[in-house]
Order: structure tokens, then sequence, then C-alpha cells
């Protein structure tokens, strides 16, 4: 196939870009592991299931600090650059952009409908193919323009949950907040049931997750940082386009406004004793406390970058990056097949320190994984699946040569 209507080779790509995607994948399964071993409401209040003192409250203490939705902005970020990447280069190509960009997504809904209602009920591709049809329209905007526009569809689901926690009664929220020992029991047994069983709990999960769940709070929040995304692309921010001097104040103004509005969060609900009254305001701590964070990680990656280019561990992550379809629904693979009664059956019975060392473990299958299939392969295989049904044609799979991996993080890409 020729290179003039294709997608862009592995050799042109840009390696921060791919770096930061694979560190933001890593870093997902850091919390996704939370819900994958235990019941689904420890991810917002993890006094329900579990022990939390000790090690293992530190284990949870760092995961709310540290990873809890910053390396999904990150990723969400990312998303949206990459609709901006996508549609210039089909636009170079002289392909129908607004085409191309539709199915591909539309491809990506029906992959994750696949993933949601067959594997995890926690799936994101759903709303991020949704989203970025939506968003794909404001491409051209102003950068300016999209990082405003950005910025309030953010605020709406924090609105909500605002206005809702000053004049909704704390019980109305109380059983979600605090689900009764029969229903986390419920959860429990599914899981560790077969596959078959599992379906009584995944499905309707799933759909609340993609009806009112999304048109409440994820919609927004994707939607929203898409279009941020898109602003940071343009702004030369993803792409390790900007000064050194730019990325280390990033890294101080992030970490400066986003951590103490994270931790004042923490002390908050545990002042409130994890009451059901100070549930929606906790929220709103992390939600805005994520994105600066997510600020101060992307500048630590691109100096990192900048500062090892070929590095082993720069081609490591940028592997990953590069197979992230992959190696997304391998952690879901991975996970379920340990937790998960069709597999080992250990939902529910290990610790968050125990959790912590599945995600280790796991790392350790998809890093070196990512690596080995990239010397002999041009894409991971659903990379390479998602590419051929977009473009109605056979992409070429194996390595003509062997990519570095690694260049001046300034080539272009079209994902």
């Amino acid at each position: 196939m020729s290179s003039e209507t294709g997608p862009t080779p592995p050799s042109d790509r840009i390696v921060g870009l791919d770096v930061l995607r694979g560190v933001a994948l890593l870093g997902i399964l850091l919390v996704n592991v939370r819900v994958f071993s235990m019941p689904s409401v420890v991810l917002t209040n993890p006094t329900t299931y579990g022990d939390l003192t000790g090690a293992n409250y530190w284990v949870w203490l760092a995961g709310h600090v540290f990873a809890q939705q910053k390396f999904l902005t990150i990723f969400t970020l990312l998303f949206g650059g990459g609709v901006v990447l996508f549609t210039r280069s089909a636009e170079r190509r002289g392909r129908s952009a607004v085409g191309l960009h539709v199915r591909r997504s539309a491809l990506l809904v029906v992959a994750g409908l696949a993933h949601a209602y067959l594997l995890w009920y926690g799936d994101i591709l759903v709303a991020y193919g949704i989203c970025a049809i939506a968003v794909v329209i404001f491409r051209d905007h102003a950068p300016r323009d999209l990082a405003t526009f950005g910025v309030v569809l953010l605020a709406i689901p924090s609105f909500i949950e605002v206005a809702s926690a000053l004049t909704m009664d704390p019980a109305a929220i109380a059983d979600s907040w605090r689900p009764a020992e029969s229903v986390l029991q419920s959860e429990i047994e599914a899981y560790r049931s077969g596959w078959i069983a599992q379906f009584d709990h995944r499905a309707p999960t799933a759909f609340q997750r993609q009806t009112s769940g999304f048109f409440g709070y994820s919609a927004w929040r994707v939607a929203g940082s898409m279009l941020l995304g898109m602003a940071l692309f343009e702004w030369g921010v993803l792409t390790n386009d900007r000064s050194s001097q730019f990325y280390r104040r990033l890294i101080l103004v992030g970490a400066a406004s986003g951590l103490p509005a994270i931790l004042v969060g923490v002390w908050y609900i545990e002042a409130n004793d994890w009451a059901a009254g100070a549930a929606l305001f906790w929220r709103q701590f992390n939600y805005w406390g994520s994105l600066p964070l997510a600020g101060a990680y992307i500048g630590i990656v691109m100096l990192f970058c900048r500062w090892r280019p070929a590095g082993l561990a720069t081609r490591a992550l940028a592997a990953v990056g590069r197979t992230a379809f992959t190696n997304y629904i391998l952690q879901t693979v991975l996970a379920t097949s340990i937790f998960y009664g069709h597999g080992l059956g250990l939902f529910g019975r290990v610790t968050r320190v125990e959790a912590l060392g599945v995600v280790l473990a796991i790392w350790a299958i998809q890093i070196p994984l990512s690596v080995l299939w990239l010397r002999y392969f041009r894409f991971g295989p659903l990379e390479w699946l998602w590419r051929a049904l977009t473009y109605g044609e056979r992409q070429p799979l194996l390595n003509g040569r062997r990519d570095s991996g690694a260049d001046d993080g300034r080539s272009r890409t079209d994902d």
C-alpha cells in the first residue's frame, strides 16, 4: 500500500508522545486494579471493603494522591491530541479526514462494547469513541478557544455534584456510598463464579456507565479533557516542542497546585469520618487537583525524553505507548484471569498491598512483551486491525527494518 494513502510509518513518530502514552497506560492499572480485585465501590469509598490500615492504607493513599484520575487524564489528553494528529495526517494525504475519523471512532465504540460486556464493565473505549466523534468538529479552532471550552465542559459534572451536595439529603446517596453487606457479597460471588455468572453484574454495571454515568459525568470529563488535549497539542506541549524551562515550570506549578488540593481533600473526608454527606464535596478536590498534577507528569516525561532520548527506559515505555490499545485490553485479560472465577478466583481475597504486587507482575509482562513484539512487527495486533478496518485496506505488519524507537521527539505520526 502506498505511504501516500495509509497511516504514518512507525519511524515517523513523536517519541515523547509515545512515552507519555506508555506511562499513562501503565499508571491506569494502579487504579483499575482496585476494581479488578474488589467490589467497585472501593474506587470512591475505600472504607467499604478490605483492610485500610497500616501498609494497605499507605498504598491506597499513594494511589489516590498520585495515580487516581492523573494517568487517565493524561491518556484522555493524548487522545484529544491524537484527533488533531489523525485528521491532519489524513488531510495531507488527500483523504476524507472527518470520514476516516468517524469510522475509526465508531470502530473504537464497537471494541469498547465488546470489552465492557464480554470482559470488564470499567471500559473507557466507548466514551472515548463517542466523544472523539463530537470534538472533531472543533479541530480547527484556536488553541485558546479549545482550552476554554474544554474547561467549561470539565466544570459541568463538578457543578452538578456540588449543587446536589448542597441540596439533597445525604441519605439519598447512602446506599451507593456505603452499600449493604448483601450487595457487596453478591458482587463478590458473581466475580468468583464463571464467566456467564459474572454477566449478571457486568452487564447492568456497564449499561449504567454508558447511559446515566456517561451523560451525567463521563461525557463532560472526557470531551473536556480531549479539547484541552487538542489545545496542548497545538501549543506543542504534548510533542516536546516547548522549552525545558517551560516544562520545569509546568512541573513546579502543577505539583504546587495539584498536590495540596488533593491532600486537603483527603483531610476533609477523613475529618468527616467518610460520611455520605461529605462524599460529593470531597470528590471535587481530586477532580480538579488531578489536572495540574497530570500537567506536572507531562513535564517530567518530556524532560526525561530529552535527557535520555534513546535510553532503555525511553524505548521500553515508547513500545508500551505504541501498543497502548493492545496493552489496555491485555491488562483486562490478565487481571480478570487472576481475580475472576474463570481464572484464579482471587476477587475480594487480596489486600491492597497484594493487589499492587499484581500490578507489578502485569507490568513485568507487558513492558518486555511490547519491546519484543515491536522488534518484529510494525504495530500491536489490535492497532494493526484497527488501522486495517479504518482504511479499508490491509496494512503491512512485519517490520521491513529495525526501528530505533527513538528520535528527536519532533517527527509526526497519525495516532
